[in-house]
């Protein structure tokens, strides 16, 4: 897989402030459960569909997005799965692995619906997720987006995240 131009973003836990959910009335972050799987991949699958950030690379990142679906989804895996909800409707979906070795701990990251973006529903499933992280005793926390992604620029350098250059290319054996 060569996947260029993608970011790093590694979030400092420890220094994470303690952070108040807020979110208007009627909306919540919570678990998701077994019986919202199929609601779940159709938000994140359609966060990237939709972006035309992504598009250059689609199959490469939903080749990876599968990959990551499926271990959160798998009853064996300490990934969860957090749902943003209006009501009974999802309208927003993030992955966390709490596994302090994990080579990411936001499996995707926030994933919202296009009709509620820029709205802050992000910034709050971002700040939700990195709290929770922290919760299960991790340090420090990482992420990774394409380089021109609106998450890139707007969304991942919150909560003083720092940035680096990430290459998915394996190491050859010497």
């Amino acid at each position: 897989m060569n996947l260029s131009n993608w970011i790093r973003f590694r979030w400092d836990l420890t220094q994470l402030p303690s952070l108040p959910n807020e979110l208007p009335e009627h909306y919540e972050i919570g678990p998701a459960t077994a019986e919202d799987e199929k609601e779940l991949r159709k938000i994140i699958s359609s966060s990237f569909v939709l972006d035309p950030a992504w598009s250059p690379a689609m199959q490469e990142v939903m080749e990876k997005l599968e990959h990551w679906l499926e271990r959160a989804f798998s009853s064996s895996t300490t990934c969860r799965c957090l749902a943003l909800r209006h009501g009974l409707r999802i309208i927003g979906a993030a992955v966390i692995c709490p596994e302090a070795d994990a080579d990411f701990h936001l499996v995707p990251g926030p994933c919202i619906s296009m009709e509620y973006r820029n709205r802050g529903f992000g910034t709050r499933l971002l700040e939700q997720s990195l709290t929770r992280l922290r919760e299960a005793g991790l340090q420090e926390a990482s992420g990774v987006a394409k380089e021109n992604a609106p998450v890139s620029k707007f969304l991942y350098p919150k909560f003083n995240s720092t940035a680096s250059p990430h290459d998915f290319t394996p190491l050859l054996a010497v």
